[in-house]
């Protein structure tokens, strides 16, 4: 067997892995086989190192998930808005989180101006926010600028989750939306405060109402 197939021996050691999971939690596969409850909603990137149920230490079923690119929260994209729409709205999940990570080939591309084809547009959010924030970014060594526009991304997708009415609605009912950051060379996640008082977020979800 190459040793570069990774596909083949992961397909391989997935009875392994099944037996395991069966011993140590054995109602856990039937229990999924009938239905989902995850109390978790993850936006995060689609980078290969930073996988979810990993590093929360949590097990199949617990955390619904979306991933991209650089973890871009476009308020018009159908993907992110359906899995936004059903794991609130009819799977009832407790918290959203929207997590960027260190050392992200997006948040890199973003940083600067070389033509990317079909990642141009997609970027385009991304690279706003540097634009926006160019002095101070410009004022940061080149990781810590990376490190810091990742953080705001997440702070902007945070507010863009906030603005669309079925969050708003269920935060109404204690919905929880956090913001993290994960730095790949340790495994850690840090919370970012994308906090807004609840007489903000009251008002927003009034002036919805209204509107509807």
């Amino acid at each position: 067997m190459a040793t570069s197939d990774r596909l083949t021996t992961a397909l391989g050691q997935n009875k392994a892995w099944a037996a395991k999971i069966a011993k140590e939690h054995p109602d856990l596969f039937p229990k999924l086989a009938t239905r989902q409850q995850p109390e978790i909603l993850w936006i995060g990137c689609s980078d290969s190192r930073c996988p979810e149920t990993t590093l929360l230490g949590l097990k199949p079923g617990d955390v619904f998930v979306h991933r991209n690119i650089a973890n871009v929260l476009h308020p018009a994209d159908l993907s992110s808005s359906a899995v936004i729409e059903y794991s609130v709205r009819h799977l009832g999940v407790k918290h959203v989180v929207v997590c960027g990570h260190t050392k992200c080939g997006g948040v890199a591309a973003a940083m600067g101006n070389k033509q990317l084809g079909i990642l141009d547009p997609w970027l385009l959010p991304l690279r706003q926010l540097r634009e926006d924030n160019l002095e101070a970014l410009q004022s940061l060594p080149a990781d810590k600028a990376a490190t810091r526009l990742t953080e705001l991304n997440v702070i902007a997708g945070v507010k863009t989750l906030k603005q669309q009415s079925v969050v708003l609605e269920a935060m109404q009912k204690g919905l929880k939306v956090h913001g993290l950051v994960y730095d790949v060379g340790s495994g850690v996640l840090q919370e970012l405060d994308t906090s807004e008082s609840d007489e903000v977020v009251k008002k927003r979800f009034a002036s919805f109402k209204t509107v509807a």
